[in-house]
């Protein structure tokens, strides 16, 4: 059968995944947003469901004003004796923690905290050693992949912090994983940078511990040479073998908006990537160790259909799993209904490296329509199209002198402008964002017939321009201490 990638669209990076009978999970990074680490299922790698988060109170991560592309870094799962564990790190408080659940769809525990620096932790099970790993500076000041076995009741250290292998040479050596497969024990790490160099490198050796040798010809995975190629940066991924014995890695990638453009705004996305064991013990990944855009494997039954979900709208979400909120919100200020969205606003804006009144989906392909009927009855309320608190697009109506305007504002690092306004006669207003692979067009829904009030261009909302490591999120929003919105009719539907 045929695939395409990525599996799951749209600002999803680091993805973990474990298999546990016949479905398998997988976890991701989440930064600023709320809940933490969206948790995934699935049972035939290719269609993934989300059926929750591992981070959902705010006891279990601190967020509070946290600056975006903070927060929660890249997560590992395991399962071991019955229970889930996924550790993970807030960057901000540079802290490396787990939780554990006994019901893969019910709550997690209060955070375990381990006392070993870096970040991107993982956690291999043997008997009954539990060994905790993450990149970053060992005991003695030694920098690499540092491991340690810990009391997996109290997250107490049980060994000194080792660094155990310090990777090819590519620098930011990170994500390890620690797996054991025909008698022999595989560290995967990434290497490159989570950017355009990014690669997937790996070594094995006879003990947990190591010493660990290197593949011959690492890296195993990267697009670093593949230029003009739309999937880029493939890297921080995660082994798991299928039900047939066939063994696979669920990694990140980006797409970048053209050819000859380099420049990535949905973020980092999960990619599915074939793995082949030789004689030899030493594994390959990809097509001649690159990941491509689709795949033809006769690894995945033919009768396995991938499926896409088109359009999105209030009804056919779900608020407590599609949607997320920056950093920890104020429950009292969202009304969430299967049909309708009130927004209470506060004095906290998109500018803010706070919790503003928003709520959004990630965006999770180039080409869509995103429409939204949007009333207040002070103050500001529209749709946002997200990046960080420096990088956004408002497209929103408010109040003004005159009653009511639409405007729509761009916020580009220090310049911020609004672009085009137009007066209007109600407090309510249809709001209408066309988005492409290179930009938006906004547009105002008036008696049947559509005002453009301006465009904007993508690539400013890229990881390239903006920075950090998240994607774009279409926010819904309200502005203002008596602010007080309502939208209906929302859809975003990818063409």
């Amino acid at each position: 059968m045929k695939y395409n990638n990525p599996v799951i669209k749209g600002f999803y990076p680091d993805p973990s995944v474990c298999k546990v009978n016949d479905t398998y999970y997988l976890v991701c990074s989440s930064m600023q947003y709320f809940p933490g680490v969206p948790l995934f299922e699935s049972k035939d790698l290719i269609n993934w469901t989300q059926i929750g988060h591992c981070l959902t109170r705010p006891s279990q991560i601190q967020l509070d004003k946290v600056n975006s592309s903070g927060g929660v870094f890249a997560p590992t799962i395991r399962y071991h004796n019955g229970r889930f564990y996924m550790t993970t790190t807030n960057d901000t408080s540079r802290e490396n923690f787990y939780v554990w659940t006994d019901d893969i769809y019910g709550e997690w525990s209060e955070p375990v905290s381990v006392d070993q620096g870096g970040i991107d932790p993982d956690l291999y099970f043997e008997g009954d050693s539990v060994y905790f790993m993450s990149n970053g500076m060992d005991d003695e000041g030694i920098a690499g992949i540092v491991q340690c076995r810990i009391d997996i009741e109290t997250g107490r250290k049980l060994t000194p912090s080792r660094s155990i292998w310090q990777g090819t040479g590519g620098r930011y050596l990170e994500a390890p994983h620690l797996y054991k497969i025909n008698g022999w024990y595989y560290l995967l790490a990434a290497e490159g940078g989570t950017e355009f160099g990014h690669m997937a490198t790996y070594a094995r050796g006879l003990a947990p511990t190591g010493p660990f040798e290197p593949y011959p010809h690492n890296p195993v995975l990267t697009n670093r040479n593949l230029g003009g190629y739309e999937v880029q940066a493939v890297g921080h991924g995660d082994l798991v073998e299928d039900e047939a014995g066939n063994w696979w890695m669920l990694h990140l990638g980006f797409r970048q908006i053209g050819q000859w453009i380099p420049y990535h705004h949905l973020g980092r996305e999960v990619f599915l990537t074939p793995v082949t064991f030789g004689e030899d013990g030493w594994f390959t990944a990809g097509h001649e160790g690159t990941t491509l855009t689709s795949f033809e494997t006769d690894l995945i039954p033919e009768e396995i259909v991938q499926q896409e979900k088109k359009v999105y709208t209030f009804a056919n979400t779900d608020w407590e799993k599609e949607w997320c909120y920056l950093r920890h919100p104020n429950p009292d200020h969202y009304a969430l209904e299967e049909d309708k969205l009130t927004l209470k606003g506060t004095a906290i804006s998109l500018d803010q490296a706070d919790s503003p009144t928003f709520i959004g989906l990630r965006q999770k392909d180039f080409n869509a329509v995103i429409t939204c009927d949007v009333s207040l009855s002070a103050g500001e309320a529209g749709i946002t199209i997200y990046m960080d608190e420096n990088h956004h697009y408002d497209f929103a109506i408010r109040n003004c002198t005159e009653g009511y305007e639409v405007v729509q504002r761009l916020n580009v690092g220090d310049l911020k402008s609004v672009v085009g306004n137009v007066k209007v006669s109600s407090d309510k207003a249809t709001l209408v964002i066309q988005a492409s692979n290179t930009g938006y067009r906004f547009l105002l829904g008036i008696d049947g017939e559509e005002i453009e009030l301006g465009t904007a261009q993508t690539k400013y909302l890229s990881s390239e321009v903006a920075g950090g490591f998240t994607g774009v999120v279409i926010g819904l929003y309200a502005y203002g201490e008596n602010a007080l919105a309502q939208f209906t009719n929302f859809t975003c539907v990818y063409l």
